[in-house]
């Protein structure tokens, strides 16, 4: 390559940023970059309603999960009671006969 073509490139390529950077920085560019940031916010604003809502109705599910395995619990100590009553029933009964 002659100097003169590294050169020109030389000057193109500072010409090219120094445009770049007036393009950047201008008005428009930052209205663009304002109204896209604004898009991005509503969407997570968006999102997170939804994770929100997702969360609530876990929440729930654990809460009748809870409830649920609360109300078991008590039937199996019921049902281990009256278990209890009836074999000691059943062994004051066979008591009694062996008398």
């Amino acid at each position: 390559m002659s100097i003169w073509v590294k050169a020109g490139l030389f000057v193109g390529g500072m010409a090219a940023s120094t445009l770049g950077v007036k393009l950047l920085t201008s008005k428009t560019a930052k209205k663009v970059y304002s109204h896209t940031t604004a898009a991005v916010i509503r969407g997570k604003d968006c999102v997170m309603e939804g994770v929100t809502k997702v969360r609530e109705g876990c929440d729930d599910i654990v809460a009748d999960a809870k409830d649920i395995n609360e109300k078991r619990a008590d039937e199996d100590i019921i049902d281990i009671i009256e278990d209890c009553a009836d074999t000691a029933d059943e062994k004051f009964s066979d008591e009694e006969k062996k008398d």
